[in-house]
């Protein structure tokens, strides 16, 4: 196997039917809960969600916070993950520096670390439309929480995110079998989706990825074993 070195989804409640954006409200809900209970340091993401929309920036929460809705089984993260318009990093680092000042800048190829200068710890993580990521704002969905609105991967999007991640060489295993646990309750709690825009994705992921991705949903939707 040669590696490079919107939806529209009815998700039904067990306990009663919800619609789509109050589940990936409750589900952020949990995860923001999860990570400031366990996690020292934490910025809240609606915080920085409340910076960003106040100076104009446009971005895609993703991350755990982001795709909490679509797997149903949030956790705590220690980090708050954006993808942000190339065209807007600048601005959108500005504003959190000054917002919280306890945190320094890294601007890598790919993203701009925002870590604790004490700890040295990542908080914030500003990834540049890169690969994938070129894609996001053709794939999303808006979301809100307490008055202020966002944007989330839709459902096809996350799935292809968590498969770049898991078949990406430079990615430590643990991180791995993260994303694949990620991947795998997302297609076992969502049943609809769209193949097409799947198949897509994939492609972008590297050609002869859109068969390969479709090959990784159907496994994890049987309960076979993935091949990472």
């Amino acid at each position: 196997m040669k590696r490079p070195v919107e939806s529209s989804v009815s998700l039904p409640e067990p306990d009663g039917v919800l619609l789509v954006e109050d589940v990936h409200q409750r589900f952020f809900r949990t995860s923001v809960a999860l990570s400031l209970a366990q996690v020292k340091n934490v910025i809240p993401p609606l915080d920085i969600i409340k910076v960003l929309n106040a100076n104009g920036v446009k971005f895609v929460l993703v991350g755990a916070h982001g795709i909490a809705g679509w797997m149903r089984k949030p956790r705590a993260t220690q980090d708050v993950d954006l993808v942000v318009m190339n065209q807007h990093v600048k601005k959108a680092t500005r504003a959190l520096l000054k917002a919280f000042p306890q945190l320094e800048a890294e601007d890598e190829e790919v993203v701009v670390r925002l870590r604790d200068r004490e700890s040295k710890e990542v908080l914030i993580d500003l990834l540049k439309q890169r690969e994938l990521y070129r894609e996001v704002f053709k794939h999303t969905q808006m979301a809100s929480e307490a008055g202020e609105s966002f944007r989330i991967p839709s459902l096809e999007l996350a799935l292809a995110m968590k498969y770049a991640a898991m078949i990406s060489p430079n990615r430590p295993l643990e991180k791995v079998h993260q994303d694949a646990h990620d991947f795998i309750v997302m297609v076992k709690g969502n049943p609809k989706y769209n193949r097409d825009t799947l198949q897509t994705l994939g492609e972008v992921v590297f050609s002869g990825g859109g068969e390969e991705l479709l090959e990784m949903i159907r496994k994890a939707a049987a309960g076979e074993r993935l091949d990472l």
